[in-house]
């Protein structure tokens, strides 16, 4: 089963206590945005600016419209299968943030092995943004990149 798949927490109050966690472990700054296919959060903590992406569902989505049985489902009824895809993925990042400033803060890793992937870089992407291209390339051709921040 899916994490906090019947969670009646609004995103609301989840995006909030995303804020405050964040402030609790020294965050300086916080901002939040959305789009029809992701939310983004972004935060300062310990001089590194963080970007987070949660992809969110399309409302569109044939999951929402038909139930696991195939059967249609009313507009009502699909509109509600699709917030509740929404919450439960701010729940899980929610988990996720706890989770690693928990794990920095109890000394099981560091800040940077926790959030490398999501430290913004001087140009506005995110080394995971940088890198994930450079890791398939490797694996796929088997060869070393040749310097870690290459394009």
């Amino acid at each position: 089963m899916t994490y906090a798949a019947s969670t009646d927490v609004p995103v609301e109050r989840s995006r909030a206590q995303i804020e405050k966690t964040l402030e609790r472990y020294g965050a300086t700054s916080f901002m939040y945005g959305w789009s029809l296919d992701e939310a983004q959060i972004a935060f300062v903590i310990a001089e590194r600016h963080i970007r987070m992406r949660l992809p969110m569902p399309g409302a569109t989505d044939e999951e929402f419209w038909t139930t696991p049985t195939g059967k249609q489902r009313t507009n009502s009824a699909a509109k509600d299968a699709y917030d509740q895809a929404r919450r439960q993925r701010w729940r899980a990042l929610l988990l996720v943030i706890q989770a690693k400033l928990e794990a920095v803060e109890v000394g099981i890793s560091t800040f940077e092995q926790e959030f490398l992937a999501h430290v913004v870089l001087p140009d506005g992407s995110t080394v995971g943004e940088l890198m994930l291209p450079q890791i398939e390339r490797a694996y796929s051709n088997g060869q070393q990149p040749r310097g870690i921040l290459e394009r």
